[in-house]
């Protein structure tokens, strides 16, 4: 059972990390989060959007474009919102307080926004576990160990939960679209929540996506309210989203960095226990010390209070930052 309301740790937060480590070379190289580090360009952007209040045909093209570009069957079936964490205790509240379960180890705000809805929490080991559940919550792939559930697994999972619901969060799938379960969001108890700034590299943009039944699609939207997103978001994510090219050629880049930083990580005898394109989760009886020696260095790791033998490392995005990488763990490992 969830018992703060308090949001719970995670990465990206430099101003922390040079608290802890006052002495670090700047700049900091932040690998803590798992966000692209090569952004998408932003496009020019008329001042007029910085002026008025977003307009509702923006928000309509966006959600078209979004649905092209996640599978989703209509833009029926797209909710925009400022980030997929303002979403989280909305759909969470699409269903009477009950029973919640959600897969682990896994994003702790799931859990949390789940009993900030009133739900009774558990966390569980195996997908069978979350039968019975009133609301079952998935990150497919899994943050932080990459775990990828098979498509079909996840229907019969939203088949046998009716009237439960489902959330599936596909914060990291955009390398693997093919993988997506957007296109099955016909089913009436089925939302997926898609992120932007992750695969685009634009977090603090702050755009995200609940794909959902028209029926539950409108909920959320109502309770997000008018003007949820704001305009320059608006354009920017419909531009990205229609990008397939950037897409196409940013899904090949990401690919090429995770397997050189596969053999940065392996070049220090560092064992690799999941990830996805976007991050490398490893594990080593030497994390806590490695943690302190790479922050002294200036980089910044994912590390894990109830998992202390972890860290998770993102991408590197300049060829300094690799450069520096390289030699930290290198002196890491001759100490």
């Amino acid at each position: 059972m969830v018992q703060s309301a308090a949001p719970i740790t995670h990465g990206g937060d430099l101003g922390a990390a040079r608290k802890l480590f006052p002495a670090a070379p700047e700049p900091l190289v932040d690998l803590s989060t798992g966000i692209n580090p090569f952004s998408y360009p932003l496009p020019p952007l008329d001042p007029a959007l910085f002026a008025r209040l977003p307009e509702p045909g923006a928000v309509d093209r966006l959600a078209a474009v979004a649905a092209a570009a996640f599978g989703a069957p209509s833009a029926a079936h797209v909710v925009a919102a400022p980030g997929v964490q303002i979403l989280l205790p909305m759909v969470a509240a699409l269903m009477r307080p009950g029973r919640a379960a959600v897969l682990g180890r896994t994003y702790e705000e799931h859990a949390r926004a789940a009993a900030l809805a009133g739900h009774g929490v558990r966390g569980v080991a195996q997908l069978s576990d979350l039968g019975g559940a009133d609301l079952a919550v998935v990150v497919n792939p899994n943050n932080p160990d990459g775990r990828l559930l098979a498509r079909d697994a996840l229907r019969d999972l939203a088949d046998a939960l009716a009237p439960g619901l489902l959330v599936v969060d596909e914060a990291f799938i955009d390398a693997t679209p093919q993988e997506s379960i957007a296109p099955d969001v016909t089913r009436p108890n089925l939302v997926v929540l898609r992120s932007f700034g992750k695969f685009f590299g634009l977090a603090g943009l702050r755009l995200g996506f609940a794909l959902a039944p028209p029926a539950l699609a409108v909920r959320l939207a109502a309770a997000l309210g008018p003007w949820a997103v704001s305009g320059p978001a608006l354009a920017i994510g419909a531009a990205a989203l229609a990008d397939a090219d950037w897409m196409a050629a940013t899904r090949a880049r990401l690919a090429v960095a995770a397997q050189r930083l596969d053999t940065v990580l392996a070049a220090s005898a560092l064992e690799i226990v999941g990830g996805t394109v976007l991050f490398r989760l490893v594990r080593t009886a030497a994390a806590a010390t490695l943690f302190e020696r790479l922050g002294r260095a200036g980089i910044v790791v994912r590390r894990f209070a109830d998992q202390p033998t972890w860290l998770r490392f993102g991408l590197p995005g300049e060829e300094p930052a690799w450069q520096r990488l390289a030699a930290a763990l290198q002196g890491a490992q001759a100490r």
